[in-house]
């Protein structure tokens, strides 16, 4: 398994001989204006250019998209991608966006999903507090995400917990699944009065001693306006609490092994 970390919450995975793009979000630094109602929303995103060219990225067998906010399908994607790429999708409902925009393969994803050999299956999160759910007009800003978790028997189990904070269907899966590798949209992402919709570092650590085998890949992070955690505070941390060993931190363009 080689997976890459390209910008925010866009991998580029390579399992088991099939490539694949999740979550892409292309468009050139401080192209769109930061997300209102949320921290720092002044700044511009992305925040920083993509390392690698858009053609490597879309040299890939399909493309998975957790959910469709701007930071995780954005309008450059959209632009980019080829029109007959194989694409997958949470739902039926975002599979139908994608369609409208003209692309012609797009399948949204069961439970359990086999492609190319590979076992993917679909987990659920929550992208935000039960008091954010509870405010109608939040309720439908923050919408569904799902997140992935990869099997093949010549690889290490692959969970990516995608837009979620620590919920029950969260701690569910690790349970459930005992990846060998997770991946955490660890950014801390703030919306003004609801707190965090993601990840951030006290839930890198708790995965870490939920599954003391495992590797805890830190992915979202300084890409877009409301991620406030930073690599260089995240390594301090981990340092601090001993699990440094098991956290990979990789800058955008960097690729893990495993």
């Amino acid at each position: 398994m080689k997976l890459t970390q390209i910008r925010n919450a866009t991998l580029l995975l390579e399992y088991a001989g099939t490539r694949f793009l999740i979550d892409p979000m292309l468009a050139d630094k401080e192209a769109w204006e930061g997300f209102p109602g949320t921290a720092r929303s002044h700044l511009r995103n992305p925040l920083v250019a993509l390392p690698l060219p858009v053609e490597t990225l879309l040299d890939v067998d399909a493309v998975i998209v957790t959910h469709t906010h701007r930071d995780h399908w954005d309008e450059a994607a959209s632009a980019l991608i080829p029109k007959a790429m194989q694409i997958y999708t949470q739902n039926e409902r975002d599979a139908a966006l994608l369609r409208r925009q003209g692309f012609t393969r797009v399948e949204p994803l069961q439970e359990s999903n086999l492609i190319a050999g590979t076992s993917v299956t679909k987990t659920d999160g929550q992208h935000g507090s039960d008091a954010a759910y509870a405010i109608p007009e939040m309720a439908a800003f923050l919408g569904d995400a799902c997140g992935l978790v990869f099997q093949h028997p010549d690889e290490k189990n692959l969970y990516i917990a995608g837009d979620t904070i620590w919920v029950d269907a969260y701690a569910h899966s690790l349970a459930r699944w005992q990846p060998d590798v997770v991946v955490l949209n660890a950014g801390f992402a703030q919306v003004d009065n609801i707190g965090a919709i993601i990840m951030g570092k006290e839930d890198v650590l708790r995965t870490a001693q939920a599954l003391p085998q495992a590797t805890i890949v830190a992915s979202h992070m300084e890409a877009v306006n409301h991620c406030l955690l930073s690599r260089a505070e995240l390594r301090e941390y981990v340092n601090a609490h001993g699990i440094a060993d098991r956290v990979a931190i990789p800058a955008d363009g960097e690729s893990c092994h495993f």
